[in-house]
């Protein structure tokens, strides 16, 4: 049942300090704008919307009847926010979001057209919430084009997963979209960007574990030596070619002495002495260069 309407003061009123709604004909206050039946509320706002475009903008009139029209249809702004209630993000935020949307869409409202209001707003808040979703929320940035194909890819998803009572392939979903199956996993993929775990998150199942900065990754001691190899590679290059053939036999082939002597045509005690002396040269050219 409607409120009772009169011609008091509401709360809700601007504090632009707007006239009374006995100074302007035909229209009376609100006490409270939750209360108002939706079919009350669509009467109303046809009511007032022919009021607005009787008034000429910037006047305190117009003020009035236009905020009139937003706490009028907040209800919609709610049920649009209400299908968005599993995002991480507030609902406060959102509902501040959609009711962005729905003061574009009550100042491009067109009473000739013979649309109902609702209708008419409706795409218009919606869209604004996905916006500020699209925009805002997502962990690491991707290309508009991927954040509207995650949320077609979630919309298909959850209306084929009705309709066949299991989760839809790879190949259903391309076909539901009339995109093709790379499309499908590269959007699958950006869907991983819209939300990062912090690194000192303590995983759920077992908080013995640690952070999860202490469980990934691991220290390479292979890195210590990249600046000796690379301090080195010019020296060997410098050797003469049967230095560092026997460097090559023993360190990289894995030969022993005696092999690498049966292999070069010496023994195997010239082939100590030709290794430890180029062993010598490089370690005195790595200690120069310290």
């Amino acid at each position: 049942m409607s409120p009772r309407l009169d011609a008091s003061r509401s709360p809700h009123a601007p504090s632009t300090t707007p006239p009374a709604a006995h100074d302007l004909p035909e229209l009376a206050e609100i006490h409270s704008f939750e209360q108002v039946a939706p079919l009350d509320a669509r009467a109303l706002s046809k009511t007032l919307f022919a009021r607005l475009e009787a008034l000429e903008e910037g006047t305190h009139e117009y003020a009035y009847v236009r905020n009139t029209l937003v706490e009028l249809n907040l209800a919609l702004v709610k049920f649009a926010a209400s299908r968005f209630r599993t995002r991480s993000e507030p609902m406060e935020d959102i509902v501040q979001v959609g009711t962005i949307g729905l003061i574009k869409a009550i100042d491009r409202f067109d009473l000739s057209r013979n649309v109902e209001f609702p209708t008419f707003a409706m795409p218009t808040i919606i869209g604004e919430i996905k916006r500020f979703f699209r925009d805002t929320s997502w962990s690491v940035r991707v290309p508009r084009r991927l954040q509207e194909l995650r949320l077609d890819l979630a919309r298909a998803g959850d209306e084929l997963a009705q309709r066949l009572d299991r989760a839809p392939t790879v190949e259903e979903l391309a076909a539901e979209l009339g995109i093709g199956h790379d499309e499908v996993v590269e959007g699958m993929a950006a869907s991983n960007a819209y939300t990062a775990s912090s690194l000192d998150a303590q995983p759920e199942e077992d908080e013995t574990e640690g952070t999860l900065a202490d469980r990934i990754g691991y220290e390479d001691h292979g890195l210590e030596g990249i600046e000796y190899v690379e301090s080195l590679k010019p020296m060997i290059a410098a050797l003469p070619a049967r230095d560092r053939k026997i460097l090559s036999l023993r360190f990289t082939a894995g030969m022993t002495q005696s092999e690498i002597g049966e292999e070069l045509g010496i023994s195997q005690m010239h082939v100590s002495r030709l290794l430890a002396r180029t062993l010598g040269r490089l370690r005195k050219g790595l200690t120069l260069e310290e």
